[in-house]
């Protein structure tokens, strides 16, 4: 199979979806693999490397859509990049289609395989190519907070460790998954007051085990959330239905019981955000304050660690990406049923029952295409 792979083009976006070492594997498996020059260069994998595991290096990005049988992304196609595909060519990236209906019109427009990162399953029932992304971002929340809390940001002026004979700041993190845990760990690293929400008693008494008496556990009512932030220094929202639109748990209203200048980070972004006064930002421009309430919600947080967040995505995706390049995307989704919940888009139709009902389009059993 002929594997190309684009540099990113979403502002200040350099993760690539390729390394060099992945290329190599590709290549070893007798893949020939297209990578667009300077597509790793911005996080020091140059084209040289890229040669020297075999790849063949294109000047433009017209090139890899119109001869690849296989893209592979970090991010989703941006418009001009989905009318570039063509029928039965096979995406692998992220989508995070619930939240973008122009993308999904325009991948089921083309009549690609789109397979979606965000979505593949494994045995334990969590997300594995989510969770590299999860991880860097649930992290990377509590490191943005911080410094959105300075007064430079608009932010209340605080610390989140505190002092001796000063408080330490509070932080109040929505969902104990893989984002909320992450999360956890550096807001408790930075000594800070920690309390995390969910709905699971399961996870929650996981975090307990984990964590003791560093935190605090809450189950997430309305009511319990709607106090904790009337306290908060900084909220994480880290919530994730897979595939489906995050739900708004902190509405406008609720904004006037919170202190001036306090913080919320919206990791969930990417699925529409938990706040309902979120909006996407961009590292460029990374936060904005509704009613004295300051804003992080940038798209693409683990982007902002390229380098990192580069490497531990190809530990995730390469195994799959080598499996659809060896059997083609159709006998890989049949033999794979993990893989198979990866599938968004197939020839015009939304493959994902979430991301129909949430964008009102019309829906496809994958088998039923297969």
């Amino acid at each position: 199979m002929r594997v190309g792979c684009p540099k990113e083009i979403k502002t200040l976006e350099f993760r690539v979806g390729l390394t060099p070492d992945s290329v190599l594997e590709l290549t070893r498996a007798g893949h020939e693999v297209l990578i667009e020059t300077n597509a790793g260069a911005a996080i020091d994998f140059l084209d040289e490397q890229y040669e020297i595991a075999g790849a063949k290096i294109v000047s433009t990005p017209e090139e890899i859509f119109a001869e690849a049988d296989m893209i592979v992304k970090v991010k989703e196609p941006q418009l001009h990049e989905c009318a570039m595909l063509c029928e039965g060519q096979t995406l692998f990236t992220y989508l995070h289609l619930a939240a973008d209906k122009p993308q999904a019109e325009a991948l089921a427009e083309s009549g690609c395989w789109a397979v979606a990162y965000e979505t593949v399953t494994s045995d334990v029932g969590t997300l594995p190519l989510l969770q590299p992304m999860s991880e860097v971002a649930g992290r990377m929340s509590i490191q943005v907070g911080a410094a959105c809390l300075q007064m430079a940001a608009g932010g209340r002026g605080v610390l989140l460790g505190g002092v001796p004979g000063v408080e330490a700041g509070k932080v109040v993190i929505i969902g104990g998954g893989t984002s909320g845990y992450n999360a956890a760990q550096m807001a408790v690293g930075m000594h800070a007051d920690v309390s995390v929400f969910d709905r699971s008693i399961t996870k929650l008494e996981e975090l307990d085990t984990i964590f003791g008496n560093r935190i605090q556990t809450v189950y997430s009512t309305a009511g319990a959330l709607a106090e904790a932030i009337t306290t908060a220094d900084l909220v994480v929202g880290a919530v994730l239905v897979p595939g489906a639109a995050a739900p708004k748990l902190i509405t406008r209203e609720m904004l006037g019981t919170m202190k001036k200048g306090a913080v919320l980070v919206d990791i969930s972004i990417d699925q529409g955000g938990c706040f309902e006064t979120s909006k996407p930002t961009t590292h460029q421009d990374p936060y904005f304050e509704v009613d004295g309430i300051v804003h992080y919600c940038v798209a693409n947080m683990p982007g902002a660690v390229a380098r990192t967040s580069t490497l531990a995505l190809n530990n995730r995706t390469l195994p799959h990406a080598v499996n659809l390049a060896n059997r083609g995307v159709q006998d890989a989704l049949r033999r794979d049923r993990h893989l198979k919940r990866g599938l968004n888009v197939a020839k015009g139709w939304i493959t994902h029952e979430a991301v129909a009902e949430d964008l009102a389009m019309k829906f496809k059993e994958a088998d039923d295409l297969l």
